[in-house]
């Protein structure tokens, strides 16, 4: 798990920007899911869940991503 988080947290900006776009914004989610089971976190899994199934947080992504560099995640 740490290796699909720290290789997703390591990709290009733009790499990471085309990932967020919609259908391919599931790798996103993934990653949001995956790292809250890592860390542990059921709340953040809860809520990374809740995300999976709403249409536009993919604009949501790419807006953290080009803001902070990563997508938005509880854990």
């Amino acid at each position: 798990m740490k290796e699909f988080i720290n290789s997703l947290d390591s990709m290009p900006l733009l790499v990471k920007i085309i990932l967020a776009i919609p259908a391919l914004d599931i790798v996103w989610n993934i990653y949001r899911i995956v790292s809250a089971v890592y860390a542990k976190n059921t709340p953040a899994l809860i809520v990374s869940i809740i995300l999976l199934f709403i249409p536009f947080t993919w604009i949501f992504d790419i807006v953290m991503i080009l803001l902070s560099g990563s997508v938005w995640k509880m854990a």
